[in-house]
């Protein structure tokens, strides 16, 4: 049984109290609250993603998209509601694949910086920018915020296969996916 739990903070003589008493209900929807616009069947790549853990797309265009990720009780590490970052993280690369939005775009490195937390119920709202939309290999920027705070920023690198990496032979790898 969850019991109530309240964090305080003290920062020169002003104090922040912020109340956790409902963050283990078991009512709590982890359906994310915002629905994929008109956009959806513009979508060509990652098809059969859980958008109650890597997020729902708000806006598709060329080389931009924005989603947006609810925490929910899931995602949370500790008793004060704190959001593993993996699934910040996890969030933003999928930012960043939407916005490449072809159909065997992989993920090849990145480089992340978290810059606040999240907690239970928060509606983080991811933008990402790609470059190099003329080239095989992309860079994309991702940038996070909840209520206009930015939390998180990442450059990713992204290559777009011609066919699914599991078919695709890796050199200097010493196997093949087929």
């Amino acid at each position: 049984m969850a019991e109530n739990v309240t964090q305080e903070i003290n920062i020169e003589d002003d104090s922040i109290e912020e109340d956790f008493s409902n963050a283990f209900n078991e009512d709590t929807k982890s359906e994310p609250v915002y629905e994929i616009d008109d956009k959806k069947e513009d979508l060509k790549t990652h098809g059969k993603i859980k958008t109650n853990l890597c997020g729902t797309i708000i806006k598709l265009d060329t080389g931009y998209s924005k989603t947006t990720l609810q925490t929910t009780k899931d995602m949370v590490l500790d008793d004060l509601g704190l959001i593993h970052s993996g699934f910040i993280f996890g969030a933003a690369d999928y930012a960043a694949a939407v916005a490449v939005n072809e159909a065997n775009v992989v993920v090849i490195g990145s480089r992340s910086s978290f810059l606040a937390p999240a907690k239970l119920n928060d509606l983080i709202e991811f933008e990402a920018k790609t470059k190099f939309e003329d080239s095989r290999k992309r860079e994309i920027k991702v940038t996070a915020y909840i209520n206009e705070i930015k939390i998180y920023e990442g450059i990713f690198h992204a290559v777009v296969l011609e066919q699914h990496i599991f078919k695709t032979k890796i050199k200097n790898a010493g196997r093949s996916y087929s």
